[in-house]
């Protein structure tokens, strides 16, 4: 979903949470706080924060993206997920597969809003952000057991919504579909028969015996949630900063001003721009100037003598560098990150590391953290993709494992071809492995040109045996 969907969201919701709770007879745990707080969080990584003031030419740089975009990025960094052990298994592969283009996109959506749920369903899996979904109950650890989930279409100009409830009732996994037809996007409008709506092949009611957890999982930022301790939904990576990015957005429009300010300018005399004077073919006089370079700015000045001024502002950049550096600092420790993850550089901009080194401890610990989170939610999706087979008979029963694999945030290529060239010239590896690992080349080509260069060194050395006269 977009972010004007995701915008248009929190007006559905301010008529469809009372209507939730009526329709379900259910209590919603979503407070008024934490609804204000998501929203927040929203505007801010749309671009829009509170504190843009184009009066006082103060504009945003939305780094609020770019921690988000960031995080999930490293979140995901050579994620794989492998399943094996039955034809159940081999289903299960074709829907994590199915997924996996989104994956990084969902994760950097979770760091946004501080938690999504993810939910299979007949075609694959979707994600639902804290607009389009309501939890109902949680369990002694705080882990959400039942929500109300939200779907809309439109069609012919007429609106669509249907509530999906999911919950346990005396240890049976119940789920309802309730749906509703209005002319109007921010009315719920009437109960209509789901057969008369888009989801037409889904059942109003559903039981679903032995199964022990939810039929939909959620990934929720590891940090506590101080907005509202009670709430079950996690907070937004860049909840803890909105201050710093205030004052970033505050430095960089400062910085940005003072350079589009900073222009050269010359201040002429209108007697030195004068060429002469020429008659035109009626008679009148024409008053010839040097054509001015749009730095240049005409004056009278008030004595009879030529007047000429250059005007070259002095810039604070180092200065107001070390500013935003000091912001980058504080808000990259409250995001997560450690001291010095994002820099500014006064000629490409706000850069991240490149790598990150081993002595980054905090990042790699609050990257390690995330994807932890991650391996949480993927599990429970894929336990109730697994249940989802079951009820809908789309593949043999059998049972499945799942393994893992995360990209090491200390690589570094470069330091890694470097240490297997070292390798090979200690004679400690061939040279086709390094031909393969690092130039793309297939085992079979490697080892043909290695067994080239090892016979032109026999030749080379025979040469200097036996070739001497």
């Amino acid at each position: 979903m977009g972010i004007i969907s995701t915008i248009k969201g929190w007006w559905r919701r301010m008529f469809f949470k009372s209507d939730a709770k009526r329709v379900f007879d259910v209590d919603i745990l979503m407070s008024d706080k934490m609804e204000r707080a998501i929203q927040t969080w929203n505007w801010i990584y749309a671009g829009n924060p509170p504190w843009v003031d184009n009066e006082n030419h103060v504009k945003t740089i939305n780094f609020a993206k770019s921690v988000s975009s960031e995080t999930a990025r490293l979140a995901c960094l050579d994620l794989s997920i492998q399943l094996d052990g039955s034809a159940r298994a081999k289903y299960l592969q074709k829907v994590v597969d199915n997924m996996f283009d989104n994956i990084r996109e969902w994760v950097e959506r979770g760091c946004v809003n501080g938690t999504v749920a993810l939910k299979p369903n007949e075609n694959g899996v979707d994600c639902f952000e804290p607009q389009r979904f309501y939890p109902t109950e949680v369990d002694g650890n705080g882990n959400i057991r039942g929500a109300i989930f939200f779907d809309f279409h439109v069609k012919s100009e007429k609106h669509y919504t249907r509530m999906e409830y999911h919950r346990f009732e005396n240890d049976v996994y119940m789920v309802s579909n309730r749906c509703f037809l209005s002319n109007s996007s921010t009315s719920i409008g009437n109960p209509v028969n789901i057969a008369e709506t888009p989801w037409a092949e889904l059942l109003p009611d559903v039981a679903i015996e032995n199964i022990d957890r939810p039929m939909f999982a959620v990934f929720k930022m590891p940090m506590a949630n101080n907005i509202d301790p009670r709430s079950p939904l996690g907070m937004s990576v860049f909840a803890e900063a909105l201050e710093e990015l205030k004052d970033l957005d505050v430095a960089y429009s400062r910085n940005a001003g003072e350079i589009f300010d900073s222009e050269r300018t010359v201040l002429v005399d209108d007697r030195l721009m004068f060429q002469g004077s020429v008659k035109d073919s009626d008679g009148n006089v024409i008053r010839r100037y040097l054509k001015k370079a749009r730095y240049v700015k005409n004056v009278m000045s008030e004595s009879a003598d030529n007047f000429y001024q250059e005007i070259n502002p002095n810039l604070n950049t180092d200065v107001r560098v070390k500013g935003i550096d000091n912001i980058l600092s504080i808000l990259a420790y409250k995001c997560g990150y450690s001291n010095g993850y994002f820099s500014f550089d006064s000629m490409t901009g706000i850069q991240t590391a490149t790598g990150v080194e081993a002595s980054q401890q905090r990042t790699i610990q609050f990257i390690k953290d995330v994807r932890d989170k991650l391996q949480m939610a993927m599990d429970d999706l894929i336990y109730a993709a697994d249940k989802y087979a079951d009820l809908y008979d789309l593949s043999p029963v059998g049972e499945y494992e799942v393994s893992y694999g995360f990209g090491d945030l200390t690589y570094s290529y470069e330091e890694d071809k470097k240490t297997w060239w070292g390798y090979v010239q200690a004679g400690k590896v061939p040279a086709w492995m390094y031909f393969v690992k690092f130039e793309n080349m297939s085992e079979e080509d490697a080892r043909a040109m290695q067994a080239e260069l090892d016979a032109e060194e026999a030749r080379k050395q025979s040469e200097g045996l036996f070739g001497e006269e």
